[in-house]
């Protein structure tokens, strides 16, 4: 009994241990800038990565169809209550769905942040985007800071310090 009991907690312990490593973000060395992109949201507002340099801004690449996604835009709705106040912008990126697909998903998952349409897949192609949803967090200057394949709960305050701290 005691080996089963303790192997449970050694399997909860690296249960743990997972759901920890995916709060993270992996750090982008090198000055790497982000491509430029302009890029229209569901309202119409054009959108140019230009336009937010100087803060930092989260870069958020998924799809509605993706449940990961899915699993992430609450957080992310939160984080952006919480960021937006210290000047921080998220901006996230459908990929090749069109407004009606995006309008209907937000009714049931709100995203008061700018939601932005790359129907073509040209953006996310320059990303590089290698799975859903793959976030790209972009400092002041331009450079990419992070990223972070996979969901997160962004309203984490670790994750959030590390975002502020790029200020």
């Amino acid at each position: 009994m005691v080996k089963g009991l303790q192997g449970f907690i050694v399997l909860l312990a690296a249960l743990a241990g997972m759901v920890q490593a995916e709060q993270t973000l992996t750090p982008i060395p090198g000055g790497i800038m982000a491509p430029e992109f302009i890029l229209q949201d569901t309202e119409g507002k054009t959108h140019r990565l230009s336009d937010y340099r100087g803060k930092p801004v989260i870069i958020n690449f998924w799809t509605t169809w993706c449940p990961p996604c899915r699993e992430e835009i609450p957080s992310m709705n939160r984080a952006w209550h919480l960021l937006e106040q210290d000047g921080i912008a998220i901006l996230a990126i459908n990929m090749g769905e069109d407004d009606d697909t995006i309008f209907i998903f937000t009714a049931d998952y709100p995203a008061d942040f700018p939601i932005l349409m790359d129907q073509t897949g040209e953006v996310i192609a320059e990303g590089p985007v290698k799975g859903l949803p793959t976030t790209y967090v972009v400092a002041p200057d331009g450079t990419f800071a992070y990223r972070a394949i996979g969901s997160r709960e962004w309203d984490d305050k670790a994750l959030l310090d590390a975002i502020r701290a790029l200020k």
